[in-house]
């Protein structure tokens, strides 16, 4: 941008931004341009030489030879006519000039009668001031190749503040940098391989230790903040990278003196500068990943374990319910129950953490299933095995409620409930009461022991270590479950 298409305000704006790009107003005297403010005014034999620059509503001197004042204000500055003019202006005797003749600085010190100013231009082309000579005696105007020479001091002017500028610049870009790297926790490190010298920005405290600056100075002493464990690994990596020149790349545990063991992941690359090499990357703390591989792992072994033992269950079931069934059509409807049961429970172990269900879980869904069963008693967790028995043991009953207990009349209902004793009670137990009533049918003592019985026996007695008895009443059947009370409340 040139400002070529601003209109005055606009332009004075752009000016005026550009001059705060370059971070010199207000700043201490700097020997580079007192250099060339000497050297001028030697060159053309006068008294004062300025290096000016134009604010808002003052002129600065960033480097005044031969004048005690620092600035003036803009309405009399012979400076801002060159701005505003944008181009050189010689003034031979400024108390016959009419703009000049009543100016303070004219009629009273520093009693200016010869002025000469040439534009400072910055890199996009606005003129941020002047490099100005002053005699307090008139004088004839300068020739074209003093004029010349004038504007080239300018440039040197320039080209200082310009470096000024750039070097501001790329400080606070590297003050960006590190911050940026402080908050996204990276810390970039260079190994100088010829004396074995490390050097660490951004967030080393944060993944090696607040002490890095004095106990990280070397990697023989960065190695020993390594994990014992993964020190030899680590060593073999990196001598390799040093022998053939190729990128550093691993991943390794360290010991934070405030943190614990934290997990790094490392990158890093040579620069060859000349017959110089030094090893430059970055690093970045892994843990978080680590840790989520880690139960990604445990979580893929904890699933293939219960799949392996969900197809045993249902190989058992198909198997044993062969051999009970009459035909293919009660064959298909007890599979179908029994299969609806472990798909039950494991909707309940899929909505929590596939390692524990839900008892209220399981009972709403085994109340979806059935409607008229009540139930009551505490939350509880149970592991995948008992949740997986329970939802077996409830098909069970309520199938056989369904077709020849309760469940049968209209006016039939179930109620479940359970407890568990109190803690110091010996033996502890969880209890569990089953509750027919209100069948359309007379209830009895089947004539032969059913596959559904023995399931349920072996469920509560094999797969969870309790008993269960089950007494034909007038009333329904009632049934009551003991198992060792090893559930914790949800």
């Amino acid at each position: 941008m040139d400002g070529g298409d601003f209109g005055p305000e606009q332009r004075e704006r752009w000016r005026l931004d550009t001059l705060r790009e370059y971070r010199i107003m207000d700043t201490g005297p700097e020997p580079a341009f007192d250099r060339v403010t000497k050297l001028v005014a030697d060159l053309f034999e006068v008294p004062i030489t300025l290096v000016s620059l134009v604010g808002d509503c003052r002129q600065w001197f960033k480097s005044a030879h031969g004048l005690g004042s620092t600035e003036t204000p803009r309405d009399i500055s012979f400076c801002d006519h060159v701005v505003v003019g944008e181009e050189a202006m010689v003034v031979t005797d400024a108390r016959l000039d009419s703009r000049f003749a009543e100016n303070p600085l004219v009629t009273g010190d520093p009693f200016i009668r010869f002025y000469a100013g040439v534009p400072l231009r910055a890199y996009n082309g606005a003129i941020l001031g002047t490099l100005c000579i002053i005699d307090r005696e008139p004088r004839p105007t300068l020739g074209f190749r003093e004029m010349e020479r004038l504007k080239d001091f300018a440039t040197i002017i320039m080209a200082e503040a310009d470096l000024r500028r750039i070097v501001a610049e790329r400080d606070e870009a590297r003050r960006t940098l590190e911050r940026a790297l402080d908050y996204s926790g990276i810390a970039t490190w260079q190994l100088d391989t010829r004396i074995d010298a490390l050097r660490w920005r951004g967030a080393t405290a944060e993944l090696w230790g607040a002490d890095y600056a004095t106990a990280l100075q070397t990697s023989d002493a960065a190695f020993e903040r390594i994990h014992p464990d993964d020190r030899a690994m680590v060593r073999a990596a990196l001598d390799e990278s040093m022998a053939s020149g190729t990128p550093y790349a691993i991943e390794h545990r360290v010991l934070h003196p405030d943190r614990g063991v934290r997990w790094l992941g490392v990158r890093g690359d040579w620069d060859v500068r000349d017959d110089d090499a030094a090893l430059t990357g970055v690093c970045i703390d892994v843990t978080e990943q680590k840790s989520r591989q880690e139960n990604a792992n445990l979580l893929m072994r904890e699933l293939h374990h219960r799949m392996r033992n969900l197809f045993a269950t249902v190989s058992a079931i198909i198997s044993l319910t062969r051999h009970a069934a009459r035909d293919v059509d009660d064959y298909v409807e007890r599979i179908s129950s029994r299969l609806d049961a472990l798909n039950r429970a494991q909707n309940v172990l899929l909505g929590a953490n596939f390692m524990t269900g839900s008892m209220h879980a399981l009972m709403r869904e085994v109340e979806a299933a059935f409607p008229r069963i009540r139930w009551s008693g505490p939350d509880l967790l149970l592991p995948e095995n008992a949740l997986v028995a329970m939802a077996l043991v409830f098909n069970e009953l309520a199938t056989n409620a369904a077709k020849h207990g309760a469940l049968t009349g209209e006016n039939g209902l179930v109620e479940v409930s359970w407890s568990q004793d109190s803690e110091g009670t010996e033996p502890r137990l969880f209890r569990l009461n089953w509750a027919e009533s209100g069948g359309a049918t007379g209830v009895v003592p089947p004539a032969r022991t059913s596959f559904g019985t023995l399931l349920m026996e072996r469920s509560v007695k094999n797969n969870l270590g309790g008993t269960i008895e089950r007494r034909w009443e007038p009333g329904g059947l009632i049934v009551d479950i003991a198992l060792p009370a090893r559930w914790r409340e949800a």
